[in-house]
């Protein structure tokens, strides 16, 4: 039987991926290095497939896919804008990416945390999505 813990953790997971291919999503058209677009493209691709892994999980349990908070989406969207619209290069590209990855392991943490009694199944999305956040931002420091 599945529990609510293990719901709120596939739901934040499912928002977390989500949020990251968006936020990639929003600066791979002012990327100019070819090197830091084929990683953001990259890692874009694996936040999609987590996610819909994910969603799978979800959907076997009855429920459905969380968007971002409206709230969190709203700050990224308005940070990213604000940082795009001032000409920005490619090291403040990285490091708008680099503080998205420190929010979403931050986030994901939380939840695991808080949920101590889901599925192992959803842990170990969730460990593998801040796995992702972290290796993004680790290949990301070179274009800082």
């Amino acid at each position: 039987m599945t529990n609510d813990h293990t719901i709120n953790l596939l739901r934040e997971c499912s928002a977390g991926a989500k949020m990251a291919a968006r936020s990639i999503d929003e600066v791979m058209g002012k990327v100019k290095d070819e090197s830091l677009a084929k990683t953001l493209a990259a890692s874009r691709e694996n936040h999609e497939k987590l996610g819909d892994e994910t969603r799978k999980e979800l959907e076997a349990r009855g429920s459905k896919t969380a968007e971002p908070a409206l709230m969190a989406k709203g700050m990224s969207w308005m940070k990213t804008n604000m940082t795009l619209a001032v000409g920005a290069d490619d090291a403040a590209i990285a490091d708008l990416i680099t503080d998205g990855c420190t929010m979403g392991i931050k986030s994901l943490s939380r939840y695991v945390n808080k949920n101590p009694e889901a599925e192992h199944k959803a842990k170990s999305l969730a460990n593998s999505l801040v796995g992702l956040e972290e290796k993004l931002a680790h290949d990301l420091r070179a274009y800082l």
